[in-house]
């Protein structure tokens, strides 16, 4: 029988390839037996959408999901949650309800991939539109035998599709009683200020949560269970190495242990095996790591460049420069770096890259 390589990235990590996150789970599914909402905060590709779809596979509850990294207006938004209903409730249940839409939306199916597709009059309204879509929202739940969940990933990025959405989206969201919400976000400091900071709409909207790193004697369990069979010494030296460069980061520990069992198993490299792993992700990733270099100005290259060799002053208890603390920040704001007691790059193989070409 071939084995199979249990290390999972890229895309929702569920079953076996799910790491610990026990007690998160707990509370989670806790916090959503209330009538309150969650905020779920953390760093890119720490497994928030992995833990949010472990907790709705865990529950017998309805559920829809909008991710707003592909939201470019108001009206995509209005079209996208009409989409995600129709997929909880057919059509014909509810075709009734557009009766009390002020502006009748086209819908249609894909000839080729068979999707439904809602569309609106180019000139429609667009707050009209939204105000429709939550409000049909709201009946569909009040309908629904089990309470049912509203996801929004990535909920940050509602200050970039137009002015003011976010006031207009608590006014509707806070007449909404019959649904729990999970607004998940991966930008701390935005998260922060839609939902801490008392100026703003969404203010002491829900409960949060910080999703931190899994604890490293977890990780490193789960590791040495995975990789090939053999010496355990060797897999327990291995596993050291691998959460020694990604500092117990999932998403970055998930991709270099699948990276490693490949040349466990099919190349039985016994030596210099992390180092050989990250070596070859690094190369494969080299066009994409040049393009996103020749993003930056250069003061963003110089500010990487002292992260990726460990000579960034704040570390031995200096201040940065008002140039490269500025620089940090716009740093932090794209997610190329991350701050918890110091900076670091965020994606480990990058800062190997840039550490590389330095």
């Amino acid at each position: 029988m071939q084995a199979v390589n249990k290390f999972k990235y890229g895309t929702i990590v569920d079953g076996d390839s799910f790491t610990d996150r026990l007690e998160e789970l707990e509370t989670l599914k806790h916090k959503l037996q209330s009538e309150n909402h969650v905020i779920l905060i953390s760093p890119r590709r720490y497994g928030k959408s992995s833990l949010v779809n472990k907790v709705l596979s865990q529950t017998d509850r309805p559920s829809i999901t909008i991710d707003m990294q592909y939201i470019l207006s108001i009206e995509n938004l209005a079209s996208s949650l009409i989409r995600e209903i129709f997929k909880l409730f057919k059509y014909e249940r509810i075709k009734h309800l557009f009766s009390h839409f002020r502006i009748i939306p086209t819908i249609s199916t894909n000839a080729v991939t068979g999707a439904l597709e809602v569309s609106f009059n180019p000139v429609a309204q667009n707050n009209v539109l939204l105000e429709d879509a939550m409000e049909l929202l709201d009946k569909i739940c009040a309908r629904s035998k089990k309470r049912p969940i509203v996801v929004i990933d990535e909920f940050q990025e509602i200050m970039k599709i137009q002015k003011g959405l976010d006031k207009q989206l608590r006014s509707l969201m806070q007449r909404q009683k019959n649904l729990n919400y999970i607004l998940l976000g991966s930008q701390e400091s935005m998260m922060t200020e839609i939902f801490q900071q008392k100026k703003s709409p969404f203010y002491h909207f829900g409960q949060i949560m910080y999703l931190d790193k899994i604890p490293y004697d977890v990780f490193f369990e789960y590791i040495v269970e995975r990789l090939p069979k053999g010496r355990k010494s060797l897999r327990e030296s291995v596993a050291k190495d691998i959460l020694s460069f990604t500092q117990c980061h999932p998403y970055y520990t998930q991709q270099l242990s699948a990276q490693v069992w490949e040349l466990m198993e099919y190349e039985a490299i016994t030596e210099n095996i992390v180092d050989k792993a990250v070596d070859k992700l690094v190369i494969l990733h080299n066009n994409d790591f040049e393009r996103l270099w020749l993003t930056l100005n250069r003061t963003d290259k110089g500010t990487l460049r002292m992260l990726s060799q460990d000579k960034m002053s704040l570390q031995n208890g200096k201040k940065p420069s008002s140039t490269v603390f500025s620089s940090l920040q716009r740093l932090v704001q794209k997610g190329y770096v991350n701050k918890a007691d110091t900076y670091t790059i965020e994606d480990p193989f990058f800062g190997k890259w840039v550490a590389n070409n330095s």
